[in-house]
């Protein structure tokens, strides 16, 4: 059943409430979706399901106006983002792995770093100012990968540049990212 649709049938029986068809979209896109949200939780599988399954929501309230205009794998992205940046809002504690955060980073190696009472008093968009301090082409990998979800072999598609050399951007975002951050560095930013 999953192919048996087009995807402007199933957007149309979404907008008409049709469960079947909302569990088809799920399921179609709930793999690339539920990477997105690992990746901003480092892994964690039930937090990442839980912004999962809030972000579809509001892509069954919203898919009403989904016009045509663009892929609908992106505007589920898209709103899946706010629900990652919605969570993170409401979590601050947990803000430091979607910006900072390498799964192979030791933690000894974090608490060298000067970052860890940084964040208890930054906001979401006060983090998301901090990145645009980054140079533009570090900034547009950190972003696609950290904030959007993409995947070092996507980012190098869509930006074209090697794997490595986006790897290399994410490496060196997430260094200045934490010397802005630190507390000595933090009022000089945010004022």
């Amino acid at each position: 059943m999953k192919n048996e649709h087009t995807e402007h049938e199933i957007v149309l029986k979404c907008a008409q409430n049709d469960r079947a068809f909302q569990e088809i979209l799920y399921r179609r896109h709930f793999p690339t979706m539920m990477q997105v949200c690992l990746r901003c939780t480092n892994g964690d599988r039930e937090r990442a399901l839980e912004i999962l399954n809030n972000g579809f929501l509001r892509v069954f309230k919203k898919i009403g106006t989904f016009e045509f205009k663009g892929s609908l794998e992106g505007w589920i992205r898209q709103i899946i983002r706010h629900a990652i940046s919605d969570y993170f809002k409401a979590n601050q504690q947990y803000l430091e792995n979607i910006l900072l955060n390498e799964p192979e980073m030791s933690q000894a190696h974090r608490k060298d770093q000067n970052t860890e009472g940084a964040f208890e008093n930054l906001y979401f968009e006060d983090l998301l100012k901090i990145v645009d301090l980054l140079p533009p082409a570090t900034r547009e990998v950190f972003r696609l990968f950290a904030i959007e979800g993409y995947n070092h072999a996507e980012i190098s598609e869509q930006l074209g540049i090697s794997v490595g050399t986006s790897k290399w951007h994410l490496s060196t975002a997430r260094d200045k990212l934490r010397l802005l951050i630190s507390e000595e560095n933090k009022s000089d930013l945010l004022k």
